[in-house]
């Protein structure tokens, strides 16, 4: 279970933007995370992934609290996370092939042996062909370059997805697609999901419940 207990954060301490926030999220369960935008909800986001270190409050993963946070992280906790975040190529290194980037959590995590073949079969998935995995970011589509980034999310086989905003700059045929990929690797591994958005009807048909972020704090 991953469980965020009265969390506070921001970047300024006497100006958080997430105030006194709660959520829990079962294995395999999907929550969507409904609010305009600029209300802190990619912070939390963030937070619950392990990359923002909230001011108070409490983050649980199966129990045990968290911590540490970033890279100083356990790695069985930094590792049960994959995130996908709303613009692909602010967090894409612009020097890497899209192999590379697919594979890059496998490089920096331990072995790297059958990295080649796992990147295979998840470029299958998301719908990238061979050719497009010679190519840098700078020389495919944002939709293809996002492709590649839920790749890198699912390399390692994570617990626990989040997806920040993941289909905001997509055509409707990729967020289609995309959002399939998320749902059948949730299915099949009973991984938990939470979706960040401002779409009401894109999280209510995609998540088993929708939380509005007043919701959240109080």
């Amino acid at each position: 279970m991953l469980e965020l207990h009265a969390i506070t954060a921001g970047y300024d301490r006497h100006a958080p933007v997430v105030r006194d926030a709660s959520l829990t999220i079962e294995p395999g369960e999907a929550v969507g995370l409904l609010g305009p935008s600029g209300c802190g909800k990619s912070t939390l986001a963030r937070v619950a992934a392990l990359l923002h270190r909230p001011d108070s409050g409490a983050v649980l993963l199966d129990g045990i609290p968290v911590r540490r946070w970033r890279h100083r992280a356990p790695r069985e906790q930094r590792t049960a996370y994959g995130v996908v975040f709303q613009q692909p190529r602010l967090s894409a290194d612009p020097r890497l092939r899209l192999t590379d980037l697919i594979a890059e959590p496998l490089r920096a995590t331990g072995p790297r042996e059958g990295a080649a073949e796992r990147v295979a079969e998840l470029s299958g998935t998301v719908g990238l062909t061979p050719d497009l995995l010679e190519r840098r970011p700078h020389e495919v589509s944002d939709g293809q370059l996002q492709r590649a980034c839920l790749a890198r999310a699912l390399v390692l086989r994570p617990r626990w997805l989040i997806c920040d905003e993941m289909t905001a700059m997509l055509d409707a045929s990729t967020t289609a697609a995309l959002v399939g990929v998320v749902e059948d690797y949730r299915h099949g591994t009973g991984a938990g999901l939470l979706a960040v958005g401002h779409d009401r009807t894109l999280l209510h048909r995609w998540c088993d419940r929708t939380i509005h972020w007043p919701a959240l704090s109080g």
